[in-house]
């Protein structure tokens, strides 16, 4: 088992290939962090983990380059890989912003002050200008225990806008690890309903364009 236990055989191949090129990580860094290559003395061990720190930290500040200087054309091509190659990419962007959130804990200045300042420079850069300001929330808040007889009730009496995220989260979960769950079976029930739900959500919102029409008119 490797240093991410069992996820090397659950994720996408392209993350985890020998014959991909060099990224932050060398093939041989990759190689050695995934645990395939094991002939290392100590000594090397610690040369290892120390270039790729360095690494690591220089690629950090190389990120202000790329913001300032990339071309747009060159940052969007980045981020349009082929669609078998997506779900890899998907989850590396998601791992990134994981790794720099853990990576910044106790970090003197906090995580959350440095996405809201990410955002609003990718703002202004869309935008052309400083005068573009935006907001950002971002909160962590750990999800706890629930009433599961109160979020049942709810869902029986059809009162799903009273459903709050952590209930809903934590009945997901709930629901996701019972004996009795089967996903096969619920994606093929959910698929079959999914065509009536749209159905009445498109309905509902021409009622609603129509009530403002008229009110317009």
């Amino acid at each position: 088992m490797n240093e991410h236990g069992d996820r090397a055989d659950d994720d996408p191949a392209l993350t985890y290939s020998a014959d991909r090129g060099r990224g932050i990580l060398t093939p041989s860094d990759r190689e050695y962090l995934l645990g395939r290559k094991t002939d290392y003395t100590e000594h090397s061990k610690k040369q290892k983990r120390n270039r790729i720190r360095r690494r690591l930290r220089n690629a950090i500040l190389d990120f202000t380059i790329l913001f300032e200087c990339l071309e747009e054309r060159d940052r969007e091509t980045v981020f349009n890989p082929n669609a078998t190659d997506r779900e890899a990419y998907t989850q590396g962007i998601t791992d990134m912003l994981a790794f720099l959130h853990l990576g910044t804990m106790g970090y003197y200045t906090p995580f959350k002050d440095m996405l809201a300042e990410g955002v609003n420079k990718a703002e202004q850069e869309l935008a052309g200008s400083d005068y573009r300001m935006v907001t950002v929330d971002f909160n962590v808040e750990p999800v706890g225990q629930i009433d599961v007889d109160t979020v049942i009730g709810k869902l029986e009496d059809g009162e799903f806008e009273q459903l709050t995220d952590e209930e809903l989260q934590a009945f997901v979960r709930l629901l996701a690890e019972s004996e009795d769950f089967s996903a096969a079976d619920l994606r093929s029930e959910m698929k079959a309903q999914m065509s009536a739900f749209v159905e009445k959500v498109d309905a509902a919102n021409r009622r609603r364009d129509e009530r403002v029409e008229e009110q317009n008119d």
